[in-house]
């Protein structure tokens, strides 16, 4: 990079460096809420679209495919675009991808506006922490990273519960419109609060196979698909479950949904104090909990009270899984970060991709129980392949 480029870089970022990080934080908020709030309108949207919920729940979940493919190649096949153009190309397909799940007149219209957002949820994930690292000066990236990240708590908080009642009160596809306006004025502020952001290097797939070349690098990829995949496989099909099981109704659904997403505020505060110094005693603990959640829910599910103390548990969770993986990631895979991030971000969508459409085949010839026994099962895995987790450090 030239001394010019640096020089503007330098005078921009105190003008437009938090607008543009507050932009990104909305954006992960809407990304999350588009990715995730169809799960608490699954039962409505495949009766409108005349599909099983076992279909609709893989429809869902293909998102996930096109994320891995996007995560593994925005940063090579847009490798010298500017970085303020791709994330604003990234939030314009969000958009288009709202407006096409909300006109589907078919099943198939579904499943194209749900690649599209899987194309933009992988590209600007395998973007959003370098970009972040040039917004504002190194001693403000840990905070600025934190306050990006604050979008997904606030997303599951209240996504799932709102889209439920929305969806009882309105109608699925009314949600899905209700989202649009927010996604064209966070495009908006993208180009307005985003400074030019040339390419600085172009991602090289050598340093990614390098990496898969390592014994600890890749159990530990391994051990956090194992561990996603139990989440989401629970999760994608939680709505069918509390339905059929605790015979809750949509008011009930949203306020264990609400519980479900503010206890993971409790996880952001938590990890965030706890998660500190060498990871590998904790990196069992996300697949520990989580994988006894579904069953204790098929035990326990039948009340209300006991379903939503284990959906609480279960938030909580879920957003310290988060930090204590990428902590793990930046530790470990510290000379190759870039890499790293793009595989982990692909393993993820593996993950939930993987998970959601095997329960799918679950639920639909065997039983929502089978979808449940299944999240447990990977759990397990996950738990025996991270053992104490020195195996998944690198070597002193």
């Amino acid at each position: 990079m030239t001394q010019a480029t640096l020089s503007a870089d330098t005078t921009i970022r105190p003008v437009a460096a938090w607008g543009a990080v507050l932009s990104m934080t909305l954006c992960v908020a809407l990304l999350i809420a588009s990715e995730f709030m169809p799960i608490s309108l699954l039962t409505p949207m495949a009766q409108g679209l005349g599909a099983t919920e076992g279909q609709t729940g893989q429809a869902i979940s293909i998102s996930g495919l096109f994320a891995i493919a996007a995560s593994l190649l925005v940063t090579t096949s847009a490798g010298r675009v500017n970085r303020k153009w791709v994330l604003a190309a990234m939030t314009a397909l969000m958009l288009l991808s709202l407006v096409l799940v909300a006109a589907a007149p078919s099943f198939d219209v579904l499943m194209i506006g749900r690649a599209l957002l899987g194309v933009c949820v992988g590209g600007f994930w395998a973007l959003a922490t370098a970009v972040i690292m040039r917004l504002v000066p190194e001693a403000e990236v840990p905070r600025a990273l934190a306050l990006m990240f604050g979008g997904q708590p606030i997303a599951a908080a209240f996504a799932a519960p709102a889209g439920s009642y929305l969806g009882g009160l309105l109608g699925w596809r009314e949600v899905f419109w209700a989202l649009t306006p927010l996604v064209a004025l966070n495009l908006i502020w993208h180009v307005v609060a985003l400074p030019s952001l040339p390419a600085r290097q172009q991602q090289d797939f050598r340093a990614m196979f390098s990496l898969l070349k390592r014994p600890y690098f890749l159990m530990g990829l391994i051990a956090s698909m194992l561990s996603w995949g139990s989440a989401f496989t629970m999760f994608t099909y939680l709505r069918p479950f509390l339905e059929r099981v605790t015979g809750v109704n949509v008011t009930l659904l949203s306020i264990l949904l609400l519980a479900l997403g503010c206890a993971g505020f409790v996880g952001t505060w938590a990890s965030g104090r706890f998660v500190k110094g060498e990871v590998a005693r904790l990196l069992k603990l996300p697949a520990l909990v989580m994988g006894s959640c579904p069953l204790g829910l098929l035990v326990l599910g039948a009340s209300p009270i006991a379903a939503g103390l284990i959906l609480m548990l279960w938030g909580a969770m879920n957003t310290a899984m988060s930090v204590i993986w990428m902590t793990w990631m930046a530790q470990n895979a510290d000379d190759a970060p870039e890499a790293a991030g793009s595989l982990m971000v692909a393993a993820i969508q593996a993950s939930i991709l993987l998970g959601a459409v095997v329960d799918g085949w679950l639920l639909d010839g065997i039983s929502i129980q089978a979808t449940f026994i299944g999240s447990a099962i990977l759990a397990g895995a996950a738990v025996i392949l991270v053992g104490n987790g020195q195996k998944l450090l690198k070597p002193q």
